[in-house]
């Protein structure tokens, strides 16, 4: 059996684990990069860039369609879903290039195939042992499905989803969580009639009641019909449809049924409890610095509890790398992770909750919410929503949550502001480009330091 050493040995190439490959390269180590698929993960190839792609066409489409409203004559004739498939596909297909280019840049051993750790700092890929000075865990998530529901036929995951080459005519989405919400998004505007089943008393329940109710309320006017506070009780398929039932008694009948009620992490079948990783719920548990229990044994990304973000992974990945090559990087602030929706209108916040920063804080914590109708560049893109601060009792700002279309755009500097743990008094002064969606940060921050301007009382 052949032995292959290396300073460290990375187990999955997804965005955690390229990006801690990528980074341990330029601080001078040797790195060995195991992947079984392609690199750059369910991100690139199944998750977030196609359906982002996804999303981008079903906003081409809605504006064709919303033409005349400004004066433009433009007509929608349907959508190609061949050629919405091509766009998404070559998007994906140029970014893997590109990553596939600079994995050969920075001198990276990509090793193709299914890893198992073995033990101590070791991982073996098809009879070969790969053996790092430090080894990190990076396996990822799976599309999770719940007991008795079984995927296959009219029932699919969201990567089945992303490779339809038709447009359905009804769909029901089971789970109105980020996924979900975001292909509901997508089949409303490609003409689909979609309902959403949500056991939880709200859509986008992670999110704080303000988002939920002023999506709830976009949806609405987009008819994006969605049952939420029910369960689904079983679904039955046969050649012409799928039959959903719920706990209420009601049936509905579709085209398809997509099951989005998250992702679990991929930690089984690797070697990672054979080994004496300490497993929970099927997590990788690990410190703050992202250790296991196993010495020099780290874990990042989506098997990791916490928020199964991409940008999360990616992070995680450059702090191991520098961890590793002794650095001793700042210890990441999970709070402090930008969560963006992208449906349509989108839903961006970071921070806390006001529900969390109660618990945390207790009932003095001060809210102000901005609407969107007083900001100009949102009334010239149409778009309707809000910005809600939340602070803590005579503390900086807390937590940011936005709503509406490219709001998005707008998390970097809520995070900054949350990582800066500013009061409204410090962000008053910043001057915001007019006319610009910043503005309305800019305007929340006014009012909440106690200068509202373009504020109706």
């Amino acid at each position: 059996m052949t032995d292959t050493s290396a300073d460290l040995v990375i187990l999955g190439g997804g965005s955690g684990g390229y990006a801690a490959a990528f980074r341990a390269a330029e601080l001078g180590l040797s790195v060995t990069l195991i992947e079984k698929d392609k690199l750059g993960g369910t991100c690139l190839h199944r998750g977030c860039i196609p359906t982002k792609a996804l999303l981008h066409a079903a906003e081409v489409a809605d504006e064709t369609r919303d033409a005349e409203a400004v004066g433009v004559k433009a007509a929608f004739e349907g959508i190609d879903i061949a050629g919405v498939n091509k766009y998404k596909d070559g998007i994906v297909a140029r970014l893997y290039k590109g990553l596939q280019g600079l994995a050969k840049a920075h001198k990276v051993n990509l090793v193709e195939g299914a890893g198992t750790f073995v033990g101590g700092t070791t991982v073996e890929v098809d009879g070969t042992r790969y053996t790092g000075k430090n080894v990190i865990l990076a396996t990822g998530s799976y599309s999770r499905t719940l007991p008795g529901l079984e995927l296959g036929g009219r029932i699919i995951a969201s990567e089945q989803a992303l490779a339809l080459d038709y447009v359905p005519k009804k769909v029901v989405v089971l789970g109105g969580g980020v996924i979900g919400v975001e292909f509901a998004s997508v089949w409303a505007s490609f003409g689909v009639d979609v309902t959403i089943v949500e056991a939880l008393p709200r859509l986008v329940p992670n999110e704080d009641e303000f988002a939920s109710k002023q999506l709830e309320r976009a949806f609405r006017r987009r008819k994006i019909a969605f049952k939420t506070g029910v369960k689904f009780t079983g679904a039955k398929q046969d050649d012409n449809g799928v039959s959903v039932s719920l706990e209420s008694g009601e049936t509905i009948e579709a085209d398809l049924l997509l099951v989005a009620v998250g992702r679990g992490p991929n930690s089984a079948g690797h070697g990672y409890e054979e080994a004496g990783v300490k497993i929970e719920r099927g997590f990788v548990i690990t410190d703050e610095r992202l250790r296991t229990n196993l010495p020099n044994v780290y874990a990042v990304g989506d098997i990791v509890p916490g928020l199964q973000l991409a940008h999360r992974g990616f992070q995680q990945g450059i702090f191991v790398a520098e961890e590793i090559a002794g650095q001793n990087p700042r210890v990441i602030d999970e709070s402090g992770i930008p969560r963006v929706t992208y449906s349509h209108p989108e839903v961006a916040s970071v921070g806390l909750t006001e529900s969390q920063a109660k618990d945390k804080y207790g009932s003095d914590v001060t809210t102000f919410t901005y609407d969107l109708g007083g900001n100009g560049k949102s009334q010239i893109l149409k778009t309707s929503g809000g910005v809600k601060l939340v602070k803590a009792p005579d503390g900086p700002v807390v937590g940011i949550h936005m709503v509406g279309d490219r709001v998005g755009e707008l998390i970097g500097e809520a995070q900054l502001i949350y990582s800066w743990e500013a009061f409204p008094e410090d962000v008053a002064p910043l001057i915001h480009a007019h006319p610009t969606q910043t503005e309305a940060l800019g305007e929340a921050f006014l009012a909440l330091a106690g200068k509202p301007l373009h504020v109706h009382s």
